[in-house]
């Protein structure tokens, strides 16, 4: 018998979800309770709604449910705003299952933008997918946003919790997800969904949506998630821990660094040992990489043709592989939103994955660079303004990087803050000051820092071990659910088999000679950085420096002991920075169009007896002369590009060399540097000086 309180559209509707379910899911497959409420809810004009969730709940099942509904009685589009480009590509893929027609405009696929864009004129597509930063370019706001008004079905806003307090530290752009909910029609329904928002943000999300906004939040643990945290160890042996254990964990899966200094050195590590085996190969992934290539390591590790991806944070929200055996961290996330964000890659359709982290003591200082690097400071971002309103037309990137003496990633990041504050915008042709006064919000500043030093230490007990660990990453979002999981090393009181709290001794010596045979190209600078410098534009080529190499790069783990020991004190150079540095000129020679003649030593950080010792011992070795040059002063590196350059320029007289390096080919062998302006205003003022080429070889490479 009929169930008489079951109406028809309610059937028709869950006629859909099945077809759409059991295109994703399989047959069988129905929508659970609080999906239903989503789409029911869904299905009201104006509704608005917060879906707070696990990763591999099923959160992108209900806007493709509401979606097939909405169109199905004839409603428009579906725009979903998505933040990483894996994460689109496998949205693109779900929907076509789920028999929707779905695009996305993204920076990989411009070519195809204005195909798409007529289908979506035409009524052709179902679901665009875009970019946050899409919202802000004018042009797709012009075509795209205005186009869409008052035809719209349903916006939807993944990973939404980027646009709270939290957009900070990930993307400006999130926060003009606000501008577009202002632009919609008032009817336009808007879903939002997240695995990562506590209370905090809950809230501010939902009054963001508005006062009716239906809150649908559920238990954050995944009981087929097995989370281990190993003793602290130093860097190197972190590499041989992983370069041991990968063969012994299940399946495949990603091994997560923080920098992508870190996710290349591991990569070549893992080769090493395991290079000639099909089941061990790995790929570093991390945002250097172009759109084709992520795509490509994407497919294989879903394909299981990779054992792991050694990867950045740009793998992360949205990677889709229901089957990942495990994830590893080689130190943790600066907060415990990411480090959920990033473990729940693993198990979402299998029984066990292993989660295990390997923490370091020298983590806390890449938490606090995290921490602190995207807060915008007065001085520059005043600078920046009075340079913009310098000129009556629009102004690159490039030009504004070189008339402030700023770096480019810093311009980039404040350009979008104040774009966001409404004090700049962005033209087809450039960047404009917008004539709105821009206040610094510095209590604003504060608190974001505080929230992030706070999560900080959520982290470190995590690390610590003082308490469940699943029940700790709950609690830090404000799962009401949080119970000891049983599972975790914490509930067992030790680490569960196969994992080992340490390496051997003989893995961390062959990842020690690994990386210290690796080459490191130093690419000179190519631009006069203009500002305090006075010279701006391209670096002529009698007066450029030829690529280099580095012997030591940042905080080589490879490199410790030397790194703390003459790198930071002074003294005459290890019997193995020699033989590393004789190395390296080794694999440099075929790339010289001139063998090098004489070798002159520059303490640019003032270690002076490093310097001159590894030039003495490289001209021996080479048959090289010796020329000895020293700044006239010391120069504080803590400046713009500009100033630090022009600091140089004023410290760094050849004449005392000019006679050794005339008509010559010049090894300069310099200490460290961070910026490398020293090399590029150093190889300069040779040049001038009379010298051929100039080879320039840095010791250690600083960040």
């Amino acid at each position: 018998m009929t169930d008489p309180t079951v109406t028809t559209e309610s059937a028709d509707l869950l006629a859909v979800a099945d077809r759409v379910l059991g295109a994703l899911a399989g047959p069988g497959a129905h929508l659970r309770p609080d999906q239903e409420t989503a789409v029911r809810a869904l299905a009201e004009p104006g509704s608005r709604v917060l879906v707070v969730q696990a990763t591999g709940w099923g959160k992108s099942a209900v806007y493709w449910v509401a979606t097939a509904w909405s169109r199905a009685r004839g409603g428009g589009p579906t725009l979903v705003v998505s933040p990483l480009l894996s994460l689109m590509r496998d949205q693109v893929a779900a929907a076509g299952r789920a028999g929707l027609r779905a695009a996305t405009l993204n920076s990989s696929n411009i070519g195809e933008w204005s195909a798409i864009e007529a289908s979506l004129a035409n009524d052709e597509v179902d679901v665009l997918l875009v970019s946050p930063e899409r919202l802000a370019n004018p042009g797709f706001g012009r075509r795209v946003l205005e186009s869409l008004a008052g035809r719209l079905g349903l916006l939807v806003v993944d990973e939404a919790h980027a646009v709270s307090d939290w957009g900070h530290d990930f993307r400006p752009d999130y926060r003009r997800v606000a501008d577009v909910l202002q632009r919609l029609n008032p009817q336009t329904p808007v879903l939002a969904t997240t695995a990562t928002a506590n209370a905090r943000v809950t809230d501010d999300l939902a009054r963001q949506l508005g006062t009716s906004t239906t809150v649908l939040r559920g238990p954050l643990a995944r009981s087929s998630l097995q989370l281990a945290v190993l003793p602290r160890m130093d860097p190197l042996s972190r590499y041989a821990w992983v370069v041991e254990h990968l063969p012994e964990l299940p399946g495949s899966g990603i091994v997560y660094t923080l920098t992508v200094a870190d996710a290349e050195r591991l990569t070549e590590a893992v080769r090493a040992r395991h290079g000639d085996d099909p089941a061990l190969r790995v790929a570093a992934y991390t945002g250097k990489l172009d759109a084709g290539e992520r795509e490509r390591w994407e497919d294989a590790l879903r394909a299981n043709q990779v054992k792991a991806l050694i990867a950045t944070s740009a793998l992360g929200m949205g990677y889709d592989k229901p089957d990942l055996g495990f994830v590893i961290h080689v130190g943790a996330p600066p907060s415990p939103v990411s480090y959920y964000q990033q473990v729940g890659r693993a198990g979402r359709a299998i029984d066990h994955a292993s989660v295990v982290l390997l923490p370091s003591a020298g983590d806390d200082g890449v938490w606090e660079y995290f921490a602190t690097a995207t807060i915008p400071r007065r001085d520059h971002v005043e600078k920046l303004l009075a340079t913009l309103g310098e000129h009556d037309e629009p102004v690159s990137v490039p030009a504004l990087e070189a008339e402030t003496g700023l770096r480019r990633t810093r311009v980039e990041l404040m350009l979008k803050q104040l774009a966001v504050d409404g004090a700049v915008e962005r033209t087809q042709d450039g960047w404009v000051a917008s004539g709105q006064p821009w206040e610094c919000d510095q209590a604003h500043y504060d608190g974001v820092l505080a929230v992030r030093r706070r999560e900080a230490d959520i982290m470190r007990r995590y690390v610590d071990g003082a308490s469940c660990l699943m029940q700790l990453l709950q609690e830090s979002l404000d799962d009401p659910d949080a119970a000891p999981c049983g599972r975790c090393s914490v509930c067992l009181g030790h680490l569960p088999e196969p994992l080992r709290p340490t390496a051997s001794d003989d893995a961390i010596a062959a990842v020690r000679g690994v990386l210290r045979g690796e080459t490191h190209v130093l690419e000179t600078r190519k631009m006069w950085p203009g500002g305090a410098f006075g010279a701006r534009g391209r670096i002529p080529a009698h007066l450029a420096a030829e690529p280099g190499r580095v012997i030591v790069h940042a905080d080589a783990p490879e490199w410790r002991e030397v790194v703390q020991g003459v790198l930071t004190h002074d003294a005459k150079p290890p019997q193995e920075l020699r033989d590393a540095a004789v190395r390296a000129l080794a694999g440099w020679k075929d790339d010289w169009a001139q063998r090098p003649e004489v070798a002159v030593s520059l303490p640019a950080a003032g270690l002076t007896h490093l310097v001159r010792g590894l030039a003495d011992h490289l001209a021996q070795v080479g048959r090289l002369e010796r020329a000895d040059w020293s700044p006239a002063g010391d120069v504080d590196t803590d400046l713009t590009s500009a100033d630090e350059a022009a600091a140089w320029r004023g410290v760094l007289d050849p004449t005392p060399v000019a006679d050794a390096v005339a008509g010559r080919c010049v090894l300069l062998v310099v200490d460290a540097s961070a910026s490398g302006w020293v090399v590029t205003v150093a190889a300069a003022a040779l040049r001038e000086a009379g010298a051929g080429r100039v080879l320039p070889l840095l010791i250690h490479r600083r960040v």
